[in-house]
């Protein structure tokens, strides 16, 4: 591909959440980010301000709705409202993450369904397409009646332990709700499977119970979508070396790692974390245990197979 892509109608443009990512992409692509600026009022609402004419121009707009959520999310629906007073032909959300998709239903009386409100949210101020990656749950794609086209990390995280050139693996998925998503990693690396069996008591506090299947003098590999605190897989770590694994890896698309995250990757028995860039890390999360891996080229890929309406479906694999 040519370092310039010669259509003038297709636009990029980034918010705040992940400007590293937006560029990466940009590249990939050929073209320069779209001029737009992202400021405040003094009591914190968000001014948008598109600084170049979208008239009849395809957009994509880049933003992981990542830590600060609310913040992201405002913007991101402020910037289509602006694109669609400006012209835009087609509002297009490039959303490496989409928050708020692990309320997908509901699990006790009374509560919210939030991954379908923020689905609501974006068709209702105006958006025409997402592009997601690795939503928490696969369902999410019916909340929308816009088009929804849904990526897979996994061929990045796998290609990445392809190279590492590791012996005697087991994938290992830290819940029953992961097997879909460890089994599609260990076909990938022509491995066998292990399924933790643990019980979560409330939010954010994990239980280990007991491991099924053989890890014993194994290199375990760990696939989750999402590390958030860290809870899970740092607990899923310890009880693999306890039960006999020789050593552990351990792999997520989405880096959230807040809280207490960082010591306890660091404190754990995970040898090695690789996530992708869907969600920018700060400097105090970039820990030698840690390794990012990049998104843009399949983002991008996505981006000019949907402007020249040609199949995706192929990046699905």
């Amino acid at each position: 591909m040519s370092n310039q892509y010669l259509d003038p109608n297709l636009k990029v443009f980034s918010l705040n959440s992940n400007l590293g990512l937006a560029e990466e992409i940009a590249e990939v692509i050929g073209v320069g980010l779209g001029k737009c600026s992202v400021t405040h009022f003094s009591d914190g609402e968000i001014h948008i301000n598109i600084e170049e004419s979208i008239r009849g121009c395809d957009v994509y707009v880049i933003q992981s709705t990542s830590d600060p959520v609310n913040e992201h999310l405002m913007e991101v629906l402020i910037m289509i409202d602006a694109l669609k007073r400006a012209s835009a032909k087609t509002i297009n959300i490039v959303m490496p993450y989409y928050g708020y998709a692990r309320q997908d239903r509901k699990a006790r009386a009374r509560e919210p369904i939030t991954a379908k409100l923020v689905a609501n949210l974006l068709e209702t101020a105006g958006a025409h397409r997402v592009i997601a990656l690795d939503l928490h749950a696969p369902q999410i794609q019916g909340f929308f009646d816009i088009l929804i086209d849904h990526m897979q990390g996994v061929p990045i995280l796998a290609d990445y332990f392809e190279g590492k050139d590791l012996k005697d693996v087991v994938v290992v998925s830290p819940d029953h709700g992961g097997v879909t998503r460890a089994r599609k990693l260990a076909e990938r690396l022509k491995a066998p499977i292990a399924i933790i069996d643990k019980r979560r008591p409330r939010p954010n506090v994990a239980e280990i119970m007991n491991i099924v299947g053989n890890i014993e003098g194994k290199t375990a590999i760990l696939i989750d979508d999402i590390i958030d605190t860290a809870g899970t897989i740092t607990l899923a770590a310890n009880a693999l070396i306890e039960n006999g694994a020789k050593e552990v890896y351990a792999c997520c698309t989405h880096p959230v790692l807040s809280g207490p995250a960082i010591d306890r990757i660091q404190n754990s028995k995970i040898k090695e974390l690789a996530v992708t860039n869907s969600i920018a890390l700060c400097e105090e999360k970039k820990i030698d245990k840690i390794v990012q891996l990049s998104v843009a080229p399949l983002i991008a890929e996505a981006i000019i197979r949907v402007h020249e309406e040609e199949s995706v479906s192929t990046l699905f694999d």
